[in-house]
């Protein structure tokens, strides 16, 4: 079973419902959405002005994350990933951890399937255990999200600890969308450049 059941442990969050959470903890941090957060987090966030949506290239999502917050470090930044996305860029987790950025928190949405390009099933997507895995790679905080309860029992602690940070969220997977507009990355990366990387 790809998602909810007994495959999660238990039935998987609401994806809109567990991104409203951590928007209500948003205020004027840089988030870069990816792949399936895209569609979810575009309904739910209150600074459309300081989010990037990150269509392509696949899996480099928390690259650019990297970069943005290594180079901006008086900005916070968030970065909504998605699990086959990451799977295609294990080797960013210990990149991340080595670089240490104290203002970056690496959120991945686990859905178990790769809704944009049809609903494919993610190898291990059930399975895999992210926040094992950061702090493996040597994040200096991690945690596994499987209700919306957990979220915000666990979430202000987790926002206010120790970076860089992985907050996997469990929830369920989306209909199967359509790709986004290929170019939308390019003229986000530009807006955010004018807004906040100019001297």
């Amino acid at each position: 079973m790809v998602n909810g059941g007994e495959g999660w442990g238990g039935p998987a969050m609401d994806g809109v419902a567990a991104l409203k959470v951590v928007s209500a903890y948003r205020t004027d941090q840089v988030v870069l959405t990816h792949m399936s957060a895209i569609y979810d987090w575009s309904l739910v966030s209150g600074r459309p002005d300081l989010d990037v949506d990150i269509v392509r290239p696949m899996s480099k999502c928390a690259d650019i994350a990297l970069g943005i917050a290594l180079a901006r470090p008086d900005i916070e930044i968030w970065v909504l990933d998605g699990d086959g996305s990451l799977l295609m860029n294990l080797g960013c987790l210990v990149t991340i951890a080595h670089q240490s950025p104290k203002n970056l928190v690496h959120f991945v949405y686990q859905n178990g399937t790769y809704d944009s390009t049809g609903g494919q099933p993610v190898p291990g997507g059930v399975s895999v255990d992210f926040a094992a895995m950061a702090r493996g790679a040597g994040y200096r905080g991690a945690a596994t999200i499987h209700s919306i309860k957990e979220l915000t029992a666990r979430l202000p602690e987790l926002l206010a600890g120790l970076r860089p940070c992985l907050v996997a969220l469990k929830v369920a997977a989306g209909p199967g969308r359509p790709y986004a507009d290929v170019t939308a990355t390019g003229r986000n990366l530009d807006r955010l450049r004018r807004r906040i990387m100019s001297p």
